[in-house]
Parts: C-alpha cells; structure tokens; sequence
C-alpha cells in the first residue's frame, strides 16, 4: 500500500511540476511577446522631434512680401490632399537642387490642428521633407484667401512663385518640369 502510495504522490508532484513549468514559460513567451509588441508599436510612431512653426496669417504674412534676391516659391498644401501629397515630391527637388542657386521653397501645411502630432508631424518624418514646412492655422479664412491671391478660390494645392520683380498665382498641382518652367521665368 505504502509503495502505490508513494507512485500516486510521485505522479501528483510531476504532474504539477509540468504545469509549474508550463505555466512560467507561457509567462516567459507572453513577457516576449509584449516586447515584441512593443517594439513594434515603438517602430510604427516614431517620437517626432519636429517643432512646427505655426502661424496666424498676420504672422504669415512676411513670407508674402520678402525683396531680397531669391525666388520664393510657397506651395498650400495638407496632408489629406492627394493631389498635394503626389506633387510634393516635385517641390522637394526643387529645393534639393536650387537652393544654391537662390530659390527658397517653402511648404505651408493647412493641416487642421488635432492632426499636427497624428498626421503632420508623422508624415513629414515618413517623407523626410527637407523644405521648410510651416503651418497657416487662422480660422479666418475668408479673409485671408482673398490677401493671398484675388482669385483663390480657397481649394489646393496652390502655389505662389514670385520674386522682387513678378509674382504668379496658380491654382493647380505641378508636375517638376512645369514647375522649374515657372521657376525659370522669373529667374
């Protein structure tokens, strides 16, 4: 009796040694997999160092009007704008390639603002937009489209190139070879 008490109590203990062992390598794979997971969430929203200039458009203002040497070439843009988003490109190499030669292009996000940190500030790392990037948030915009151009119907992508002779408006989304046409024209 002792010796069939003794294989019973035999088989108990490894019978819970085996659930002791299953059940801290589920716990092990688990702690895995919560940092896999983490990671992961880590990789997919980078921490975005980028510190958005924003402006009202009283404060937007100066980079309309600048007399200096260089041709300015500001482009209205957002996010959710897929005519934008497939132009920018255009502008980014405009700027790759003549901002030695005294071009200054500057993108002007019109992101409303609980998109900055979600989607602005993402994508402008995702692109890796090397342009000037600066956001227009003043909720007065039947204001300030006409004092951009008279006849800016407000809709985007829309571009003004201009220097201190000439200054062109256009309401329309660019391919690279019409924008270094524009470019040119008033070089």
């Amino acid at each position: 009796m002792f010796n069939l008490e003794c294989n019973f109590n035999i088989m108990v203990f490894r019978f819970l040694l085996i659930i002791v062992l299953l059940t801290s390598a589920c716990k092990e794979h688990s702690k895995e997999n919560l940092a896999t997971k983490a990671e992961v969430i880590k990789e997919k929203e980078p921490e975005s160092n980028i510190d958005l200039e924003i402006y009202d458009f009283e404060g937007f203002q100066k980079f309309l009007n600048k007399t200096d040497d260089k041709t300015h070439v500001i482009n209205f843009w957002a996010t959710w704008c897929g005519p934008c988003v497939k132009e920018l490109p255009y502008f980014e190499q405009l700027n790759a390639e003549y901002k030695d030669k005294g071009v200054e292009v500057i993108l002007v996000s019109l992101d409303f603002p609980h998109a900055y940190e979600s989607k602005l500030k993402p994508f402008i790392t995702e692109k890796g937009l090397k342009s000037k990037v600066i956001v227009l948030n003043d909720a007065k915009e039947n204001t300030w489209i006409n004092k951009i151009d008279e006849s800016w119907s407000g809709s985007i992508p829309a571009t003004i190139i201009y220097n201190k002779n000439e200054r062109k408006f256009f309401e329309r989304s660019f391919t690279f070879k019409e924008l270094i046409k524009e470019v040119k024209q008033l070089k």
